[in-house]
């Protein structure tokens, strides 16, 4: 596939932060209707990529495109194109659902009527609808990672990044997040999700297994369990590689 059939492009992507080297190199595509799993323990490099892509912070080399745009240009038409919903601390705890929400559409300058029919749209969609008072801080884990992602998707996103949005979830709720996400892809949207969890991982249509900052393998799980076919489960392949990059 090449870069004009993607909507999200990470070119040779560097960061180093003093004498840690967070990404070394890094390169992916996503395509409008795609779901692309960003898999690696903890410090492999998955929420400084998701920054990056997210306008967030800068790279040290290379580059990341929205739709061919600059995520860190200001343009408003990036803005508009992407949602990015950090690991943590992405709502104000002592605002209420209805608060949050409307804080979110102003931040997207989002006009009253494209306002009020995502609200409603997205509350329906995360079952939120009869929690607009309950303050954030108040909220479960569940509740309130759904709450994040209907913030996140108020602009109607072309792009959409999620930093571990299962993190510390019940399973009803995780069960129901990722529904939510097969739901956004189907209408066209393209979804990089960051995760641990290798079950979720087997879920995306491609994965990246990332480790220190560099992809190990990258492809749809059932071709990359195929083509190792000495890995019991895609948590073995996972490990595997991990032993042999080391």
């Amino acid at each position: 596939m090449n870069d004009s059939a993607r909507v999200l492009v990470a070119h040779q992507l560097h960061k180093r932060f003093k004498a840690q080297e967070a990404l070394r190199g890094l390169s992916l595509g996503v395509a409008p209707g795609e779901l692309y799993g960003l898999v690696g323990p903890d410090g492999a490099g998955k929420t400084t990529a998701l920054r990056i892509m997210a306008g967030v912070m800068g790279p040290d080399e290379g580059y990341a495109r929205i739709a061919g745009k600059d995520p860190l240009s200001g343009d408003p038409a990036v803005r508009s194109m992407l949602g990015y919903m950090p690991q943590q601390y992405s709502l104000y705890g002592d605002l209420s659902v209805d608060e949050n929400l409307a804080f979110f559409g102003k931040m997207f300058c989002l006009d009253k009527a494209t306002f009020s029919a995502q609200r409603e749209r997205l509350l329906h969609i995360t079952r939120l609808g009869r929690f607009g008072d309950r303050r954030a801080d108040a909220l479960s884990g569940g509740m309130y990672k759904k709450l994040a992602l209907a913030c996140s998707l108020l602009p109607k996103p072309r792009v959409l990044l999620l930093d571990e949005p299962t993190n510390g979830v019940d399973p009803v709720s995780r069960r129901e997040l990722w529904a939510l996400l097969f739901e956004l892809v189907e209408d066209g949207m393209a979804v990089v999700v960051s995760t641990a969890y290798m079950d979720e991982a087997e879920r995306c249509h491609r994965v990246g297994l990332l480790h220190r900052g560099q992809l190990l393998m990258e492809g749809a799980p059932t071709r990359l369990m195929a083509e190792h076919g000495n890995a019991a489960t895609f948590e073995d392949l996972f490990l595997a590689a991990v032993r042999e990059a080391a």
